[in-house]
């Protein structure tokens, strides 16, 4: 390529050099190949729906998130101009979006959840316009900014799905990787099925009470020590009585981790000389209001001891319910077990995949790696039962 910058290329070779270049990209676009066609066709697809899914999370949107959403959106319809473009009349019919996209536009128009935007964050990862070079750098970077976008607004849902939501998946695959492993075991070493059901309702019942008395001792100790920690309002109410020359009001905000000039002066507060915290914004009342206030925010995130201790046994016999379904319903032998793997298969996919969107990973991922924590715990407790009940043969 000749340099435009040396003063040894006249303005009649450059003239040439970008004819001939604007000639080459026309041909380009003007005789695509099969291949490139449907390749284009494809990614216009793919932006179509994804200006439909972020044009429906905004209109489910509020405030700042609904706007950057639409700033979105408008960003992938200018991609779609340039497949467009580049496909001319090959442009119609409207390619169809896959059957996965059109599925998640619906999510995303009828529930807008912090899944939709998991999902779309890894459809961003999985742009491949960096290494395709029909697609501008431009459109690299937008996609790349894309993936941050959505990682940025689908974090709050995280946090807030994280912990009850979280606890609530976690309980019910404990309850299905236990039972189902208890199942194994007292299947493989002969026992009847009336022996079994007893054995996976006696599994469920002892695991969703313990894990409902852990959860309750837990939340009821947290409580317990923030009370401890607690500070009271003796300050107010003694301070009257107080002698102003000896007393150790001063070192009580100390202890509290004041500095001496801070503790000295809300002690002087206290005895009613002054009427302002250090903070000039921040009133005698309105400081008495947040004192008297503090650690309630740290006691209702924590929850109620007894809520807590019911939700966790609800979730964990809800997971151990499962392998025993069978069972429950007559099965008995060896189409009972293979019948109560494949419906805890099916339930640790889907735990896992859920575990994996909110954590960004790839669903598949998580999930196949929760079937084989489910499957090898149930393949060696299996295993256990045939050698313990050969050796009681």
């Amino acid at each position: 390529m000749p340099s435009f910058e040396s003063s040894s290329v006249s303005p009649e070779d450059r003239q040439r050099y970008l004819e001939d270049l604007n000639t080459d990209i026309y041909r380009a676009v003007a005789q695509p190949t099969k291949s490139q066609i449907r390749r284009w066709r494809r990614y216009l697809a793919e932006e179509i729906s994804e200006a439909q899914i972020y044009a429906s999370l905004a209109e489910r949107s509020e405030g700042r998130d609904a706007e950057i959403l639409h700033e979105v959106a408008q960003a992938e319809q200018r991609h779609q101009h340039h497949w467009r473009t580049l496909l001319g009349e090959h442009a119609l019919p409207e390619p169809k979006p896959s059957v996965s996209a059109r599925m998640l536009e619906f999510l995303a128009k009828h529930f807008g959840t912090v899944f939709v935007l998991a999902l779309a964050q890894r459809a961003e990862q999985r742009s491949p316009y960096a290494e395709d070079p029909d697609a501008t750098e431009e459109m690299a970077a937008d996609e790349a900014i894309h993936e941050e976008i959505v990682r940025a607004l689908s974090t709050s849902g995280r946090e807030k799905l994280s912990g009850n939501f979280r606890a609530a998946v976690f309980g019910a695959n404990d309850g299905l990787v236990s039972n189902v492993a208890l199942i194994m075991g007292i299947g493989a070493s002969g026992a009847s099925s009336s022996m079994i059901l007893l054995s996976g309702i006696s599994g469920l019942l002892a695991g969703a009470l313990s894990m409902a008395a852990g959860e309750f001792v837990s939340v009821r100790s947290q409580r317990e020590m923030l009370d401890a920690s607690q500070p009271t309002q003796v300050t107010l109410r003694v301070a009257k009585d107080l002698n102003i020359d000896k007393n150790e009001l001063v070192l009580i905000y100390k202890a509290r981790g004041m500095s001496d000039e801070a503790a000295e002066h809300r002690a002087l507060e206290r005895f009613g000389y002054l009427s302002y915290d250090c903070d000039p914004s921040l009133s005698f009342r309105d400081d008495v209001e947040a004192e008297e206030g503090a650690g309630v925010n740290e006691h209702g995130a924590l929850g109620s001891d007894i809520g807590a201790a019911a939700s966790s046994f609800a979730f964990f016999a809800s997971g151990a319910l499962i392998p025993i379904l069978p069972y429950i319903f007559g099965g008995s032998g060896t189409w009972a077990m293979i019948i109560s793997l494949i419906l805890v298969g099916i339930a640790l996919l889907g735990t896992g995949g859920i575990v994996g969107l909110l954590s960004g990973a790839s669903p598949a991922k998580r999930g196949f790696r929760q079937l084989a924590i489910g499957y090898g715990a149930a393949l060696a407790t299996y295993l256990l039962g045939l050698i313990f009940g050969a050796t009681v043969v």
